[in-house]
């Protein structure tokens, strides 16, 4: 496991396991969640992540063999969802193992910043209107 684009749910400890490399002081796992930001009156439920399914994986490949270029790192895990998510699923997962903590911190912020910016994968809210009492319309207590 070291770059995913999958329907399948991700895992933390899938991701940890990977960075098992016996010589890094420090691992670095960051998972990105689908959060319930509200737009006035609506408020996400999920998201959908579309890719394109023939570059995103090259430009996935290649963020991690930059980020082993740029960074003293040891491992690195990049991993991506793609469909339709509800709110608190993990949407991504970057793991770096690295000797010291500040190289594997550093190497997570940039691949990071990096899938976000430079990889073909879009999301669309996927929303819901909120009653006028705050509530979600439709639901009973």
């Amino acid at each position: 496991m070291s770059v995913v684009l999958t329907r399948r749910a991700l895992s933390v400890a899938r991701t940890y396991a990977a960075l098992s490399e016996p010589g890094s002081g420090a691992v670095v796992v960051f998972v990105g969640r689908v959060r319930p930001d509200r737009h006035g009156r609506t408020r996400v439920v999920a998201l959908e992540y579309e890719a394109d399914l023939r570059m995103a994986p090259t430009a996935l490949r290649a963020l991690e063999r930059e980020a082993r270029r740029r960074f003293p790192v040891r491992e690195v895990v990049l991993a991506h969802r793609i469909g339709v998510l509800p709110v608190g699923t993990p949407s991504v997962i970057v793991g770096i193992a690295a000797a010291h903590r500040r190289a594997a911190f550093e190497a997570a912020r940039f691949v990071i910043e990096r899938v976000k910016r430079d990889v073909p994968i879009w999301k669309t809210d996927r929303t819901r209107v909120d009653g006028p009492s705050g509530k979600l319309p439709g639901r009973r207590r």
